[in-house]
């Protein structure tokens, strides 16, 4: 999951959890108000009021209908007023008549005032008891008038919508509270802790230490960036590796370049040594000296060529030029080219051609040309049978034709045979008698692989030994 989904999936739930559990809470706590109080509702409340309103106004009707003595006023009040557990003040202008319940002087006033008022709903709280009143105004010529005041005790209203809004409010943010605290929890769980181990990693790849792995924790961007992070790791721990593998090369190439170089330039020094100290005393001394000191700045200067070559060729310095060639007569070239050569060494060379299909690949032809001159050259160079052979067979797969370049001399040891492509390698024991530069098979596997072809070698022992090419063919 990415960061984008959680993020919303995250807020969502702070808002709606909240919103549930606030419903679910408020509803539990109604149901178990509701049983307390007995299920009485405000409307309950309200249609009892409206019924002691309507027996109010049932005896007020009642006293104005009849003609009732003072004496028996206050016992059929008390009596009609029983049945709803009422109380009455009987007032004149400036005295009380009657106040059997001990009303005091104050509340009796704003029951006065109350009755004045143009209101249906008239109420007041006496000692902590909350009545709706109802006033009879009697009319008398003879006195003046007397006013009745009917109290009928209600139940206390609770002002229960605002307590419910508080309640919910309330709920509400405890709720939201205590879920975006558990949601950041989560989210930073998911997010903070694999930025702390990729930190720690890239601490121990800072000081070092590049074998210290990334995982690749978290949602989908954090992967990815410990994804990338980890490339990076292995990128550059393989680049290092490859340095450390250059610089060894290099140590290696100068230390072999020095022994190859100190030995014809040491004849060197000994034959001019021995012109100049006067062995050489006769002209064909002279002349011999002077031709072997050629022979070996010769051998230097191939030498040099060589690693020229394959330093440029190692750096992908020298541009091949590829065209399409017809391989079966490149090769009938290159064996009537090493023929006549070949022959002053008593060394036969042949083209044995197995192709059917195809006959078609990509060639730079000068540089394919310097590798079967370094192959054929190292077959003579080795030759030890007094009837040399050296024989071409061009062969094919599906997708590659296969040059097989034989030969029946000395053959190379089973145990060397993945050697002979290094850089200086001889299979001679010691090396200052060996003639060449020890690079000719190492130049033919760099121009191979930037044919993108491959190289190898196959020893048939004292038989002699393959050496195979592979390159892909033209369709």
């Amino acid at each position: 999951m990415d960061i984008k989904k959680r993020l919303i999936i995250s807020n969502t739930i702070i808002v709606v959890v909240p919103i549930v559990i606030t419903i679910i809470t408020i509803l539990g706590i109604l149901f178990v108000s509701f049983k307390i109080s007995g299920n009485k509702t405000n409307y309950d409340i309200y249609k009892e009021r409206v019924l002691l309103q309507s027996e109010l106004v049932t005896i007020k009707t009642n006293i104005l209908k009849q003609n009732i003595d003072d004496d028996k006023l206050n016992d059929i009040l008390s009596q009609q007023l029983s049945k709803i557990n009422g109380k009455f003040v009987i007032i004149k202008p400036y005295k009380i008549l009657s106040n059997p319940y001990d009303i005091n002087k104050i509340e009796i006033e704003k029951c006065i005032e109350l009755s004045k008022e143009n209101t249906l709903d008239k109420k007041i709280s006496i000692n902590n008891t909350p009545y709706i009143i109802e006033t009879i105004e009697l009319n008398s010529k003879e006195e003046l008038s007397k006013i009745i005041i009917l109290l009928a005790p209600i139940e206390k209203e609770v002002n229960f919508f605002n307590k419910f809004i508080i309640a919910t409010i309330l709920v509400f943010i405890i709720c939201f509270i205590i879920t975006n605290i558990i949601m950041s929890y989560i989210i930073s769980k998911r997010i903070i802790q694999p930025i702390k181990l990729l930190k720690k990693a890239t601490c121990e790849i800072s000081n070092g230490n590049l074998n210290c792995s990334i995982a690749d924790e978290g949602d989908q961007e954090i992967q990815e960036l410990c994804q990338g992070f980890e490339a990076m790791r292995v990128q550059l721990k393989d680049s290092i590796i490859m340095k450390m593998k250059y610089d060894n090369n290099r140590k290696e190439l100068v230390s072999s370049i020095s022994h190859d170089l100190k030995t014809p330039i040491t004849s060197i020094k000994g034959y001019v040594e021995g012109i100049l100290d006067g062995v050489a005393n006769t002209p064909e001394k002279k002349e011999h000296y002077l031709k072997t000191i050629y022979s070996k700045a010769e051998h230097v200067d191939h030498m040099i060529d060589d690693l020229l070559l394959y330093s440029k060729l190692d750096l992908k310095q020298i541009p091949f030029n590829f065209t399409k060639v017809n391989i079966v007569e490149y090769f009938n070239y290159c064996v009537s080219e090493n023929e006549h050569e070949l022959k002053k060494d008593n060394i036969t060379i042949s083209l044995n051609n197995e192709l059917i299909t195809s006959k078609l690949v990509i060639l730079d032809t000068e540089r394919m040309r310097r590798v079967i001159l370094n192959i054929i050259g190292n077959s003579r160079k080795y030759m030890n049978k007094t009837n040399g052979k050296i024989v071409i067979n061009l062969r094919e797969t599906t997708s590659s034709i296969i040059i097989e370049i034989r030969d029946n001399g000395s053959g190379i040891d089973k145990n060397d045979v993945n050697k002979i492509f290094n850089r200086f390698y001889r299979t001679d024991a010691a090396r200052s008698g060996a003639k060449g530069s020890g690079l000719g098979l190492a130049i033919a596997k760099q121009i191979v692989q930037g044919h993108n072809g491959n190289i190898w070698a196959i020893s048939h022992g004292n038989e002699g030994t393959s050496i195979m090419i592979s390159l892909e063919k033209f369709n």
